[in-house]
């Protein structure tokens, strides 16, 4: 049986493996353990996971990027301009956009993050946050205060290397 392998040589390496993990768990509980029991025991994500996607409120513009770059077309935006009074008197009034509305339907989402790398505002981030689904499909739909909601939970940003 030169250059052939032996029938069935697969199948008993993973064999082998189940076997010693099991016997593992079972005899050196605390040195190795495989899975975690996870209800009860909660995992801790890295740092700088991918979980939810939080926004930042005061740093939207409404320039609707993120919305546009989706390929799911899961963000929802809407907003109005709003006219700030001059800082000095006989100045200019100013323009600025306020957000109504910020969506984002978790149902859809791919979690690709195109929506967080293209905001030039920085007003979209990764939260390392996992546990956010619902009983319901239809509310899955998370709005502005609760992605506000998980910004809290974003780690800070690495520095700059010199």
């Amino acid at each position: 049986m030169t250059g052939r392998s032996v029938p069935g040589r697969g199948l008993f390496k993973g064999l082998v493996v189940t076997l010693t993990t099991m016997f593992k768990t079972i005899f050196l509980p605390r040195r190795h353990l495989a899975t975690v029991n996870y209800p009860k025991v909660k995992e801790t994500p890295v740092p700088r996971a991918r979980g939810v996607i939080a926004l930042d409120q005061e740093a939207c513009t409404v320039c609707m990027l993120c919305a546009r770059s989706c390929p799911d077309w899961c963000i929802y935006i809407e907003g109005h301009k709003e006219e700030i009074p001059p800082d000095k008197p006989g100045g200019r009034i100013k323009v600025r956009a306020k957000l109504d509305r910020f969506d984002i339907d978790y149902a859809l989402c791919m979690y690709c993050g195109i929506c967080v790398e293209v905001c030039p505002f920085d007003a979209l981030f990764w939260s390392p946050e996992y546990e956010y689904s619902e009983p319901k499909m239809g509310a899955m739909m998370h709005d502005m205060d609760r992605l506000q909601d998980w910004l809290k939970t974003v780690p800070e940003q690495p520095g700059l290397e010199k």
